[in-house]
């Protein structure tokens, strides 16, 4: 595939120490073709993209790599470092990879339009042909200046590992003794990209480009961020959503040693001191009277039972298939299966809790934090402090995961830093940081959710009618991205993995209710979004009528999958590697039971499908043993980081599907660390094993996709092992009910 590539200035090329840096730009209809989910879509198909620097190489041959995503663990420094490493056949030891800076011009998610920002496992989908035809223009660059030097032809001169060589001369140089010529030379408006049989790393084992970093002690994260004069700030936050600051009495917050300052802002009191232990005991000494007039009282179980009313009346309507009437279908009917499915609240628990370090400057602010939606985040805080989004420069950092949290449509800690920051006359630099209380109980959560299920079968056994209401907040509503991705009143985010069922049903209808303003609980994206709940549903609930209908669960799928081979080609497989259909061997325990379940979802344009082993002990304890999982996403550009990120994606899956909740009471969040919020520990993770499609097509997103069918294929095997349907989250407790 051949893109034109933009000409720059050698002065753009030239760095410190005689350098190559390259520029790409993706026509238009390139962007369009690559049918990525667009947040801003239509940006997307204007095209006219300004050139976006990835490439330097040094005058000591080191070949760093600018990613314009974020590295969260998911792997995108490896992923996008392969994919200009490939092109440019560099010494994979010589290659080294750093953030780029924040500039939507250069540095885009070309499936978003004008956006730089990392989410929606598209880091990879979204720069595979883009890095590639950066890494493809520095070599053809590098083969010209030698060509020119030795005076033979372009075409005699071969690239491997770095060095440039021209066999008849035997002459050969590394990159860096050619950098500074081929700085000269004006970018090639066409380069070939390589036909994937001459790959040499793509699809092929690579050691992490953050591994020696995070194993040192060398990798910068925010925390280990340190400037001169820094103050450290810790905020006491109002108890209930909505609360204001009435007064503070700081007079015993002051009298800490080492506190410095303690200012009111817009949502909650921060007090400041060199380090954090002095900021936090400052203020566990404030004594703040909260304003809760517009504070939310509500309660998980009042919130629940008002989605099951809005379930039993008509929704918005999503998706309707069929020339019937599915719900004429269904009143007609002898035998309706039905069935409701909760979900509740769910914090995104990441390693790292919130931090961010900020320093104003006069007409600059500069921001250093685990940066995932740079423009968001600029724009935001240029409005804020009165700056030109230019003016804000943003240092990104490793995060120490996220699962969507630093992606907030808001800006929201770092709007509470830039207020800090501002209380105090931009006197000196401040890091924010939340400790694991703070980021549980005054964070933003996955929203909780209903979702209500009537089907009726044929003569056949296979579905007929199958209608579906789900009820829960909007991630979307009141967002910048409301415009967009809420259309008919139908937030995309809501519905994704349900109006988009592969199942051949000839009736078939999806509808929303979006609650009202009255339930104030903060929302956003979860590691992989709607599908967490969607996901879990519509699969529980295939399962339930496979059972009514006497099939067994694989064979019951497949029959429907006619229409959706990716779909069918990961069950198939999973299937097959799980030994589905074979006895499992017996529990070792006195009446102990065995069970094996079963679940596929697409999310993100990636096929996943898992089974899953369970043990029942007698008095309803369980334990999973094995998770055998199937993933097609297309080219497997690094194989053991898709296959880490099934394994990390099903324990993340699973600490949610056992334990995971957040319950509110008179409006308060009842949950603060993890004692009372468990993720997974090693010794629950089961055994996993992962086995990946062989495909040529351009390769979809990992980071996210592993986490929707965990929880289903769990529920389904213990439904295998003990007969009982669990229709709720979380699922420790309740065999043992």
């Amino acid at each position: 595939m051949k893109m034109q590539i933009t000409n720059v200035s050698r002065r753009d090329f030239l760095k410190a120490g005689a350098g190559l840096t390259l520029s790409v730009s993706l026509p238009g209809a390139v962007l369009a073709a690559a049918g990525g989910p667009g947040i801003a879509g239509s940006a997307t198909a204007a095209g006219d993209f300004t050139p976006n620097a990835f490439v330097r190489i040094g005058a000591d041959s080191t070949v760093t790599v600018l990613s314009k995503h974020l590295e969260m663990g998911q792997g995108v420094y490896t992923g996008l470092t392969t994919l200009v490493a490939e092109e440019l056949d560099a010494d994979w030891a010589q290659v080294v990879v750093e953030g780029a800076p924040a500039e939507a011009k250069r540095y885009n998610n070309l499936f978003w339009g004008p956006v730089q920002g990392t989410g929606g496992s598209t880091a990879i989908g979204n720069s595979f042909e883009q890095l590639r035809q950066a890494g493809a223009a520095a070599r053809a660059m590098l083969v010209q200046a030698a060509a020119e030097r030795w005076k033979v032809p372009a075409a005699e001169i071969s690239v491997k590992n770095g060095v440039v060589s021209h066999a008849k001369s035997g002459r050969k140089a590394r990159f860096g003794e050619l950098a500074e010529a081929a700085a000269a030379l004006p970018v090639p408006q066409q380069v070939t990209l390589k036909d994937p049989k001459n790959f040499s790393l793509i699809g092929r084992h690579v050691p992490r480009k953050d591994s020696v970093a995070k194993t040192t002690g060398t990798a910068q994260f925010t925390q280990d961020v340190k400037l001169p004069g820094m103050l450290v700030a810790v905020v006491a936050h109002p108890p209930r959503f909505g609360g204001k600051v009435r007064s503070v009495d700081d007079k015993a917050a002051r009298a800490v040693p080492g506190v410095a300052d303690v200012v009111t802002i817009p949502n909650g009191v921060a007090v400041l001191a060199g380090d954090y232990w002095t900021a936090k005991k400052g203020r566990d000494a404030l004594q703040v009277v909260w304003d809760e007039s517009a504070a939310y009282h509500g309660s998980s179980d009042a919130i629940l039972a008002d989605y099951r009313k809005l379930a039993g009346t008509p929704g918005l309507v999503a998706r309707k298939d069929g020339d019937g009437d599915g719900a004429a279908a269904l009143a007609k009917a002898t035998k309706v299966i039905e069935a409701e499915y909760a979900f509740p609240f769910l914090a995104h628990a990441a390693m790292e809790p919130i931090n961010c370090v900020m320093r104003l400057g006069p007409d600059s602010c500069e921001v250093w934090n685990g940066e995932q939606f740079q423009t968001v985040d600029q724009a935001n805080l240029a409005a804020f402090f009165g700056l030109k989004p230019e003016q804000v420069t943003l240092h990104m950092l490793y995060a120490g995961g996220s699962f969507g949290r630093r992606a907030n449509p808001m800006s929201d800690y770092l709007l509470e830093t830039a207020q800090i920051v501002k209380a105090i006359g931009g006197r000196a630099p401040v890091k924010l940081v939340w400790s694991r209380e703070d980021d549980m109980r005054a964070g933003y959560y996955r929203p909780a959710f209903l979702h209500r299920l009537r089907a009726t079968l044929g003569a056949d056994g296979t579905p007929q009618a199958w209608e579906q209401r789900i009820v829960g907040q909007s991630i979307i509503k009141g967002s910048p991205f409301e415009g967009v991705m809420i259309k008919d009143g139908i937030d995309a985010t809501s519905v994704e993995g349900a109006a988009n069922l592969p199942y051949a049903i000839p009736n078939l209808q999806i509808e929303l209710h979006t609650t009202n303003d009255a339930v104030k609980v903060p929302v956003q994206w979860w590691r992989s979004v709607g599908s967490t709940h969607t996901g879990h549903a519509t699969e529980v609930f295939l399962d339930e009528l496979a059972t009514a209908a006497g099939a067994d669960p694989v064979a019951y799928r497949m029959a429907l999958l006619g229409s959706h081979p990716r779909h069918a080609g990961v069950l198939k497989l999973a299937a097959d590697k799980a030994g589905w259909g074979k006895p499992l061997a017996a529990a070792r325990d006195k009446g102990a039971r065995r069970g094996r379940g079963v679940a596929v979802h697409e999310s993100f344009h990636s096929y996943v499908a898992q089974v899953v082993e369970v043990t029942v002990a007698a008095d309803g304890g369980f334990k999973v043993d094995r998770v055998v999982c199937a993933v097609d996403c297309g080219v497997a550009v690094n194989p053991d980081v898709i296959r880490a990120q099934m394994e990390g994606g099903i324990g993340f899956a699973l600490a949610a599907a056992l334990t995971g909740v957040v319950t509110l009471k008179d409006g308060v969040v009842e949950q603060s660390n993890f004692h009372d919020y468990p993720v997974l520990r090693i010794g629950e993770m089961p055994k996993v094993e992962v086995h990946i499609v062989p495909s040529a097509e351009k390769p979809t997103g990992v980071g996210e996709p592993g986490v929707p069918p965990l929880a289903p294929a769990l529920a389904n095997a213990l439904h295998a092992a003990t007969g009982k349907r669990i229709r709720s989250l979380p699922i420790a407790e309740q065999l043992k009910a």
